[in-house]
This record gives C-alpha cells, sequence and structure tokens, in this order.
C-alpha cells in the first residue's frame, strides 16, 4: 500500500486523513511545534490509530519540502480568513474587547515561555 493511500488530497490547502475529519496539518502542527510523539498524538487524535499517525508522520518525512510547503499555505489562509473575519464581522465593540483581552493574555503566555502562543499569532 501507497503511504498516499492514506489521504483525500482536496485542495493545495486540504489533505484529510481517509475516514476522519481530520487534516494532516492538524497532526503535523502537533508534531512538529508542539514536540508531540506518536503516542501523544493518539492520545489528542482517539479516533485515529497508530497506522494512520504512523503513515502522515511517513509521509511528512518522504515530501518534506512539499509539506512545509502545505504548512505555510494554511497558515497563510488562515491568517487571511481571520483578516476577512475581522473586516465583516470581527468590529464589533464585544469582539474588539475580548480580541484586546486575548492578545494581552497571549503575550504573558508568550513572555512566560509558552511557545505555543507563538504559533497560534494570526499577526
Amino acid at each position: 500500500m501507497d503511504v498516499r493511500d492514506y489521504f483525500e488530497f482536496i485542495s493545495d490547502t486540504e489533505i484529510r486523513i481517509k475516514g476522519h475529519r481530520i487534516y494532516i496539518d492538524d497532526v503535523l502542527e502537533e508534531y512538529l511545534f508542539e514536540c508531540k510523539t506518536p503516542e501523544e498524538l493518539l492520545y489528542r487524535f482517539p479516533t485515529l490509530n497508530f497506522e494512520k499517525i504512523h503513515a502522515t508522520l511517513l509521509y511528512y518525512e518522504a515530501n518534506k519540502a512539499e509539506v512545509q510547503a502545505l504548512l505555510l499555505r494554511v497558515k497563510k489562509y488562515r491568517k487571511e480568513s481571520y483578516q476577512r473575519w475581522l473586516e465583516t464581522e470581527g468590529a464589533t465593540p464585544e469582539v474588539v474587547e475580548r480580541r484586546e483581552r486575548l492578545e494581552r493574555y497571549r503575550q504573558k503566555k508568550i513572555a512566560e515561555g509558552d511557545f505555543y502562543f507563538v504559533w497560534m499569532s494570526y499577526e
């Protein structure tokens, strides 16, 4: 079986694990940026099994440049979607206050060395 058989290639920003609503970028962000082990990934994504987790990691290792480009496209897409949301729905006073409060919390976590909040930036 080819490792590609584990995935549904939907678009240039969407590769989903077959039989699931989980995208490979979700698994790889946890693996690459939060340094989760395959066992921790199994706990994080309980509907996956070790075979599909290892297939995702193997696909990444075998296609590193392509998958890193995918991750960058996904991050860019999310940032653009967030900006569109800000322009259309995100300007209410309640949302602005909540966004400012979350940004203060994010900056506090970064100052404490919690690097997860660095990755989640939409700036």
